[in-house]
């Protein structure tokens, strides 16, 4: 029991260090299961029922200890009438550690795992109209950067009601980290300070120029969110039917994970935004004034700003200290496996994920804002946004085959098939979470009696959708394409006690 003490620790610490690089949620987390499509409600033989169904572990031969590793290399691409760009190509390492133990006399069974649950991550460099050279006017482009990583690991029980039937348990401890680094659009009634009597910088940032305004529906400030950290909890229930030797049904429910990130820090820069609107405003002097030039209308404008309370030598960058809160979904899962004979099994999973009560929106929540002129404009040096994301609920749909090709070696494939949760209104460059379709395959083979090396090769075929028009994010995104594909190699050791 000190090995694997020490084990969870040193994991624990590898994995907070490295940040649990994040990608989308895997359909399974065992190679083993993953080989046949990520079956495993209702296939009791692996560590990984912890996670996905606790009543499982009853019928686990024997104690054993579960080391897993997935390396995810996602595609990704995004297109509109300025951009035409692939990712970074990101490698994402996603480790899982997991011991179970089986009493030889008792009803009881339980376990201990640490498991990389999942997340999403993408790195673009992408142009933005409104980010361009002040000499030249070429746009220049600007990194466009997410990562979302979430871990769990805890306790597992489960007891043996009867010779064919147990139920089980999990408790989990959950840990996340959040970053964002892109250019971010607001409604222009987020500005809420007054700029003349009678009138919110809001309301002059979107009258038309005709009435002195600069005639914009959004506001965009180049926005770094960093160094956010939550912790939650996660419960599972479990129920597990061992009919007789040839069939097996599970059912499992797992609870919803709230999760308000913490102690983090962001970097709002609205220095292309009001250069954009200084110009507008010159362009608007002029025109009125057709005599002046163009510095004695710069001069009159920054006269017209100052008076607004605006010191544009201090220009528009700010730093916020930062709190966000997001749900993760609850899901319901039942499972079936059959034996049609002793070397070839078939297995079924249908997994409901209730994104649309979980991933309804980000709520992000800025303080302590350090520039003047940001804080005149909004009117505070703090706000509450919501970053609406409307996801749509999914259901997950796995099957997948088993055949023992020799007493040491087992042969596996499978399909998954998951409806995208992301919808038009709020797709975005680096949150494309839309693959659909997975196809596996995988092997094990008995190294000795108490070692097996389980091996899978997963492929999520490329799915793209087509941003709405208009958007709910920001105009960028109207008529937008945003591609996902994925490959993932997943590698484990399991070693019988």
């Amino acid at each position: 029991m000190k090995l694997i003490f020490k084990s969870a620790i040193i994991f624990i610490l590898f994995v907070t260090i490295t940040n649990a690089q994040s990608g989308t949620r895997l359909i399974d987390l065992n190679a083993k299961s993953i080989g046949r499509g990520g079956t495993s409600i209702g296939v009791f033989d692996n560590n990984n029922l912890m996670m996905t169904n606790p009543a499982g572990i009853s019928f686990l031969n024997s104690s054993a200890i579960d080391v897993n590793l997935s390396l995810m290399f996602p595609k990704v691409h995004f297109k509109n009438s300025i951009n035409d760009a692939d990712g970074d190509d990101n490698v994402f390492p996603m480790p899982s550690l997991s011991y179970v133990n089986k009493y030889e006399d008792s009803n009881f069974t339980w376990g201990i795992g640490f498991f990389t649950y999942g997340g999403m991550g993408a790195d673009f460099k992408l142009n933005h109209n409104l980010f361009r050279d002040m000499n030249t006017g070429q746009l220049v482009p600007q990194e466009y950067h997410s990562q979302i990583a979430l871990m769990q690991g805890g306790l597992t029980a489960a007891y043996k009601v009867s010779e064919n039937i147990s139920v089980g348990a999990s408790l989990h401890l959950v840990y996340s980290t959040l970053e964002f680094s892109m250019p971010y659009s607001l409604k222009t009634s987020i500005m809420n300070g007054m700029a003349m009597p009678g009138m919110t910088f809001g309301q002059m940032f979107s009258a038309p120029p005709q009435m002195g305004g600069f005639g914009y529906d959004e506001v965009t400030a180049y926005a770094k969110m960093s160094d956010l950290t939550a912790l939650g909890f996660n419960g599972k229930i479990g129920f597990a039917y061992k009919v007789n030797e040839n069939l097996s049904i599970g059912l499992n429910y797992s609870s919803p994970i709230s999760l308000t990130y913490k102690k983090g820090k962001a970097e709002m820069d609205m220095t292309a935004q009001l250069m954009d609107g200084f110009g507008k405003a010159v362009m608007g002097y002029m025109m009125q004034n057709p005599g002046s030039t163009q510095q004695q209308a710069q001069g009159a404008i920054m006269g017209q700003f100052t008076q607004m309370g605006i010191d544009l030598t201090k220009g528009a960058a700010a730093t916020y200290d930062m709190e966000a809160e997001l749900a993760f979904p609850q899901s319901f899962g039942f499972g079936i496996s059959y034996k049609t004979n002793n070397d070839f099994m078939v297995a079924a999973d249908f997994e409901y994920l209730n994104w649309a009560d979980a991933f309804d929106k980000m709520s992000l929540k800025l303080s302590n804002g350090s520039n003047a002129n940001i804080n005149k404009m909004l009117g505070s040096s703090s706000m509450n946004v919501d970053f609406p994301m409307n996801w749509e609920n999914s259901l997950l749909i796995k099957v997948g085959v088993e055949y023992n090709a020799t007493p040491e070696l087992k042969l596996r494939a499978g399909f998954a098939n998951g409806a995208n949760p992301v919808p038009s209104s709020t797709i975005f460059s680096v949150f494309p979470a839309i693959v659909e379709n997975h196809i596996t395959a995988g092997l094990s083979y008995k190294v000795s009696a108490p070692l097996t090396i389980n091996a899978a090769f997963e492929l999520g075929l490329e799915n793209s959708v087509d941003g709405s028009t208009p958007h709910v994010l920001a105009h960028e995104y109207e008529g937008s394409t945003s591609s996902l594909s994925t490959t993932l190699l997943h590698l484990g050791v399991s070693y019988n006690l």
